[in-house]
């Protein structure tokens, strides 16, 4: 994705709808102020804040090599982690279509893989963030190896684009924006990439988290 514009009450707020929409720290994108937001008498004549937000050349998609080591110091850290935890996996590296995968495999017991993802995910999420904590700290650069356990990721990212696919089509037929569910922050990045392969479409995040959910709507 070479740039997103958002549109929101204060600059703030685009600036924020736009990094989780890339997926990216702020200080891995440089932000053009379109338009300031501008209040209005009794609501008339408001305008909203316009931002655009493009990465920073240091921020470009990461070479197969640099993922190779990202993935390669993920995997130690996990096997380390899950051995202290007393669970019998193996942890291995997988490429596919451009994304790095760390994958959890459970060599016992199938409860310990389902404690290991958790209620909609919730505990796979966690350790998602430890890894992109880690390797952030260990190599000094931006995590994007994907933790996996058995594939759980590889299907929920699966439904989502499909998902977000099937409500886009009904938003363009009938020009009506849709609401989706709420989501996690990475749910909401797989949704926002879904719809920007699609031509006519754009989507934005509302609400405040645990109910934070992405709206699609016709490109104006």
């Amino acid at each position: 994705m070479d740039q997103v514009e958002k549109k929101a009450a204060s600059v703030d707020e685009a600036k924020t709808a736009a990094l989780e929409e890339l997926g990216m720290q702020e200080d891995q994108v440089e932000f053009e102020i379109v338009k300031e937001p501008k209040g209005g008498f009794l609501g008339m004549g408001s305008q909203e804040a316009v931002v655009i937000a493009r990465p920073k050349k240091s921020a470009e998609e990461t070479t197969e090599a640099e993922l190779d080591e990202q993935a390669d110091v993920a995997a130690d850290f996990l096997e380390e982690l899950l051995e202290l935890m007393d669970l019998e996996v193996e942890v291995e590296t997988h490429l596919e279509d451009g994304t790095m995968y760390v994958e959890i495999w459970g060599a016992g017991d199938e409860d310990e893989m389902g404690i290991l993802i958790g209620k909609h995910g919730s505990v796979l999420d966690g350790l998602q963030e430890i890894v992109r904590v880690h390797v952030g700290q260990k190599i000094g650069t931006r995590c994007r190896v994907i933790v996996d356990v058995e594939d759980y990721q590889k299907r929920r990212r699966s439904r989502l684009v499909s998902k977000a696919k099937d409500a886009g089509k009904r938003v363009l037929r009938t020009g009506n924006p849709e609401s989706l569910e709420a989501m996690n922050a990475f749910e909401r990045k797989i949704v926002h990439d879904a719809i920007a392969s699609m031509k006519g479409l754009e989507s934005e995040s509302e609400g405040q988290d645990p109910d934070r959910h992405v709206v699609i709507s016709p490109r104006s």
